[in-house]
């Protein structure tokens, strides 16, 4: 018995060191493979700034490419780019002689619509130096062609096969009360705002005609945006681009070249030649591309300079929950980071990008308060990203001024809870039956195991009340407007920037640069952006940084569903806290 204990234990411990070898070997390569990836590349003296949106993610800061991408080095690496960093990389190119013209290809867009308007900007931007943009498509998507059409020239394969998928914006809402009801699992929604319609999903089977009626205007304002941009690109009607995606009229590359969409179509023999032609030189084997991943490291590493005045940049992005947690918007971690912030007297003002569909109330709440804090000192610029809604609007109401992107999703004022009950899973689907013993009469009403009876409603219905109540004063205050103003704006109705900005939510659309030149020139002596450094918080985390926080975190079974974003909102409750408060809007909108 000893023997068989002692080797037990020997092959025990074996397995212990083969598992942390295996990982030190795991962490050592991936550091290596980063440390090359992080390398500054070495550019050509002369060149074509190269962006291929199948190789960039567009997020809201530059981070490290994924983990396992780079473990398993299959095909390109896709590099999380900031919207801001890609920004400035395309403005350096602009007055940079090395830089002759971008070339794109823009059928696979990854990013949001906020982020994809933004580096669209940019480009519009850049043609103003007199350089060219030539785009080249295969594959036409909606935010494809929407880049694409910022081009001086857009060139369209010859090649038969290729699928269009450029046909308009759509999104998809999804209700659970046919199936909870068959697994025996009861919720009750507590809410104020008849367009809150967070909880809807799990209450009704279909959309409630205030929920159905603000997505068709969302939808509406975001591709109207776009439409306009387009038609304006192409010398074309927007009711005559509405006409040719309503007709189907779009199948083929001939139908693009025909309706006037593209320029020319072209084999990619044809394509080379004619980028060696605007080279200006014989062959396409001289034409030396950069990409805008390399060429934005190379900008970043040149920055030497650091003045003594600062704008600093807080990112929220993501969930706003309760806690620490480094990869949303925690409430006690951005607090502590607003505290900080506070304490750096060369930070002079400070722009607060908002890329967020809100969450919790508490956390939302106590990072507000310390940005009041902070703005009794500097100024706080707010700026809008893919989402500015509900929670995420209750922490930048308050801003000295706020920029957003037309396609922003902002607003959702309103509050909700909501509590399910499993006492019909459990008694009539599993057989299990539950007998509470109560020292009060109410002691049980977060157990689970029961409705609220209608007295326990009306306590949760206060509670939303209250909170209802302090966030449409938040809003009066911060945009000084009356009470009663706010809550017809509110309602937890969720609003486009471009509605935003017509109805006093925000002061001007705009992006995040527009948002850093304001801040910038409300610093006293300032006189251009060289005169501030600009510094981000929080600190981007490495791919280390994220595979130990991963370690002993539970797989989302979710992950790649439609309901896989409910989950991450909701990931935070715990039945033992209680029911939570939220001030969350009701779905997200991803581009296609």
């Amino acid at each position: 018995m000893k023997q068989f204990i002692k080797m037990t234990f020997a092959t025990l411990t074996g397995l212990l060191i083969f598992c942390v070898a295996v990982f030190m070997i795991a962490i050592t390569a991936a550091g290596a493979i980063v440390a090359v990836n992080n390398t500054t590349p070495v550019l050509p003296s002369e060149g074509v700034l190269n962006i291929d949106m199948a190789n960039i993610t567009l997020t809201e800061q530059t981070s490290e490419p994924d983990l396992t991408q780079l473990l398993q080095q299959q095909g390109e690496i896709i590099t999380p780019i900031g919207v801001l960093e890609a920004a400035r990389a395309i403005d350096a190119a602009a007055i940079d002689p090395a830089i002759k013209y971008i070339f794109m290809k823009p059928d696979m867009v990854n990013g949001g619509f906020g982020q994809v308007e933004e580096f669209r900007k940019a480009l519009e931007e850049f043609r103003k130096s007199g350089k060219a943009i030539v785009s080249y498509i295969e594959n036409p998507t909606n935010g494809g062609y929407y880049l694409a059409s910022v081009s001086d020239k857009i060139y369209m394969t010859s090649h038969p096969g290729g699928n269009s998928m450029f046909t308009g914006i759509s999104s998809q809402m999804f209700f659970l009360k046919d199936i909870l009801d068959r697994l025996g699992i009861g919720v009750q929604l507590i809410r104020h705002g008849k367009y809150k319609s967070a909880g809807e999903m799990y209450t009704r089977s279909s959309s409630s005609k205030e929920n159905l009626e603000q997505n068709e205007e969302l939808i509406n304002s975001i591709w109207n945006t776009w439409a306009d941009q387009i038609a304006r690109s192409r010398d074309i009607t927007p009711e005559a681009l509405n006409g040719m995606l309503d007709r189907l009229e779009l199948a083929s590359s001939d139908d693009f070249l025909n309706k006037g969409l593209v320029d020319e179509l072209v084999t990619g023999e044809e394509l080379r030649q004619k980028l060696a032609d605007l080279y200006i030189t014989d062959s396409y084997k001289n034409v030396k591309m950069i990409s805008i991943q390399d060429y934005s490291k190379v900008q970043s590493a040149m920055k030497t300079i650091k003045p003594k005045k600062k704008v600093a940049i807080l990112y929220a992005d993501g969930n706003i929950i309760e806690g620490d947690m480094k990869q949303q918007v925690a409430g006690n971690r951005y607090a502590d980071m607003i505290a900080k912030i506070r304490k750096d007297t060369t930070i002079k003002a400070l722009v607060l990008r908002v890329n967020s569909p809100g969450g919790s109330v508490l956390a939302a709440e106590k990072i507000k308060a310390e940005l009041d804090i902070l703005n009794e000192s500097i100024p706080v610029i707010a700026s809008y990203g893919n989402y500015a809604a509900s929670g995420g609007y209750w922490i930048s109401a308050n801003a000295d001024y706020i920029f957003t992107d037309a396609t922003t999703l902002t607003g959702s004022i309103g509050v909700f809870s909501m509590i399910p009950n499993t006492q019909r899973l459990l008694e009539d689907k599993i057989g299990i039956n539950v007998t509470s013993v109560n020292s009060n009469t109410h002691a049980d009403m977060f157990s689970l195991m029961r409705p609220l009876d209608p007295a326990e409603e009306a306590y949760m219905q206060k509670t939303v009340e209250d909170v209802y109540t302090r966030f449409t004063s938040l809003v009066s205050e911060g945009r000084e407007m009356p009470v009663a103003e706010v809550d017809a704006l509110a309602q937890g109705r969720v609003w486009s920037g471009v509605q935003a900005t017509e109805l006093g939510l925000a002061d001007q659309t705009g992006g995040l640069k527009d948002a850093i030149v304001y801040a910038a020139f409300s610093i006293e002596g300032v006189e251009s952006l060289s005169d501030v450094e600009i510094v981000e918080y929080p600190k981007p985390q490495t791919t280390i940084d994220i595979l130990l926080e991963s370690l002993g975190m539970q797989t989302n079974i979710l992950e790649g569903t439609p309901l896989e974003k409910v989950a991450e909102a909701f990931n935070s409750w715990n039945p033992n806290e209680g029911v939570k408060t939220y001030a969350r809007m009701p779905y997200e909108i991803i581009l296609k």
